[in-house]
């Protein structure tokens, strides 16, 4: 959890953005504030934005409803944190898709995987982040594939690794998949390991898995 006087900053740095105009921060603040969800660029840079939307996104980025329910959460972390103050952690990770067409990228995973546009920049648009759940993708536009295809498949080269927490839920996945016709390198199955997974191809053919628990 970063320190409070930090997402401060970064909360003015994002209300600075938007009086500057700066087009990159329209994308951010229409997949995290609700009340601009469906407002284009121009739109969104043109409204009366304040501080406390800023602080809105910060708090919503690190999984908390409100600014001040991310306040309450860094001071009782701050209290419970007895490793060193040197060591950095790692809250997130967003692994990137090289596709080819953005669009039809995020089509499939809306109607197939059933993630959600998080945001879309540039017209053509040539960058997106899908979600679902805790699960954050990033989507950059190629204009050829930066893998050949049939090495990919030969060696099984995995772009992201996605996990649930049940023997149960994975199930679940892979029969909800099956059934929206997406495409499998390979169906679900059991593992020495003591997992299950199943890969999915994507448009692209990015490999992507998908393992939980055998029991």
């Amino acid at each position: 959890m970063p320190n409070l006087e930090n997402l401060k900053k970064q909360a003015k740095l994002i209300l600075r953005w938007h009086r500057e105009r700066h087009y990159p921060v329209a994308a951010q603040i229409r997949g995290l504030v609700p009340r601009f969800l469906n407002m284009p660029d121009s739109e969104i840079l043109a409204a009366n934005f304040k501080l406390s939307d800023a602080q809105e996104m910060i708090a919503r980025q690190h999984g908390f409803d409100s600014w001040q329910a991310l306040k309450a959460g860094v001071s009782t972390t701050s209290r419970n944190v007895k490793s060193s103050p040197s060591k950095a952690t790692i809250v997130c990770a967003e692994p990137q898709l090289f596709v080819t067409d953005i669009k039809r990228a995020c089509e499939f995973f809306d109607e197939k995987l059933g993630f959600s546009l998080i945001f879309s920049y540039g017209d053509p648009p040539y960058y997106a982040q899908v979600g679902r759940d805790a699960a954050r993708l990033n989507l950059r536009r190629v204009e050829e594939p930066v893998i050949e295809s049939t090495v990919r498949d030969h060696e099984e080269l995995l772009s992201v690794s996605m996990t649930v927490a049940t023997a149960n839920e994975i199930k679940l996945l892979f029969l909800e998949f099956q059934s929206a016709g997406v495409t499998f390198h390979q169906t679900l199955k059991k593992q020495p390991w003591a997992a299950k997974n199943f890969v999915v191809k994507d448009p692209d053919g990015n490999l992507l898995l998908f393992a939980g628990p055998a029991n």
